[in-house]
């Protein structure tokens, strides 16, 4: 259907927002708390959101409130909505040079130097940091959670600016008294028959080796993968600058033969943030590989 035949609803971003809460409490009282409104006046926006859409949204009963068919379907839009407008106002305000600038880094990524160094070159700038999970550089980029992430790539670039710094080998992960535990290496035929943690999602690609099969349980957190190694269900890679010292129940073993991973700076590629070549300098000159003599020393 034509744009100009599409009926034409000015909803407002305020009243959305407050159907949102009011669905995710199924409480008027404590939405209310929760917006800091008084719930008189809580319901009297709500019946207006209502008025504007021609449709019921809740129903109020003795029992509570709950969604009606029609604000089953409209919530998850809602919500969409007002996360398209989040990134709009981002998106913006990246691109007109105001609002923070915010560094994501994942697990043991340090950024400090280059966030020093951005904050003493631009003093005016309000210069962040905030740290990502290891299964979410690429959303938060996307989302407008962070305007670059220093990472390790294992996500699709579409979409996205992507400045390698850096290669970072691989070693593997294996419980205290594994058969490999005592290795001072090993290759990818050595544990070729390992159960290897499986992944889901888009931040997560080539994290195990090209055509291993034997896949043990679905990790979601570093947590629950270091939980699964240390109790001998999985054997799992990770990047040489991990911490094997981070459990004293698993044992940290060098690969010789796994492809490194690439340590970068990802950043949006349509609508750049000005200090994003900046801070890209910044990282090129100070965000170095760990020593390997460090590294052996942590594989010990």
């Amino acid at each position: 259907m034509p744009d100009s035949f599409v009926p034409q609803v000015d909803l407002e971003l305020r009243l959305v927002r407050y159907f949102t809460v009011v669905a995710e409490e199924l409480h008027f009282g404590r939405a209310a708390d929760a917006l800091h409104l008084a719930q008189p006046s809580l319901s009297r926006q709500i019946r207006r959101l209502e008025r504007e859409l021609g449709v019921r949204l809740l129903d109020r009963t003795p029992r509570g409130t709950r969604l009606t068919e029609a604000g089953e379907t409209f919530l998850p839009q809602a919500r969409e909505l007002l996360r398209s407008a989040a990134r709009a106002a981002a998106s913006a305000r990246s691109a007109a040079g105001h609002g923070p600038f915010t560094v994501g880094y994942t697990t043991h990524q340090i950024v400090t130097p280059a966030v020093r160094e951005l904050r003493h070159r631009h003093p005016e700038a309000d210069v962040r940091t905030l740290h990502v999970d290891w299964n979410e550089p690429r959303g938060a980029l996307l989302d407008h959670r962070v305007d670059v992430v220093v990472t390790r790539f294992l996500f699709s670039a579409d979409g996205l600016d992507i400045t390698v710094l850096y290669d970072e080998p691989r070693v593997l992960l294996v419980p205290l008294g594994h058969r490999l535990a005592g290795r001072a290496s090993v290759t990818l035929a050595d544990f070729a028959d390992e159960p290897l943690p499986r992944f889901t999602g888009a931040d997560r690609i080539g994290a195990n080796p090209p055509g291993h099969t034997n896949l043990g349980a679905l990790v979601d957190t570093l947590e629950d993968k270091l939980e699964l190694v240390a109790s001998g269900e999985v054997v799992s890679l990770a990047p040489a600058g991990f911490r094997g010292n981070l459990r004293p129940d698993i044992v940290v073993v060098p690969i010789e033969d796994a492809t490194p991973l690439q340590v970068v700076v990802a950043a949006r590629s349509g609508d750049p943030h000005p200090l994003f070549p900046a801070f890209r300098r910044a990282a090129r000159t100070h965000l170095v590989p760990t020593p390997a003599r460090d590294i052996v020393r942590d594989s010990a």
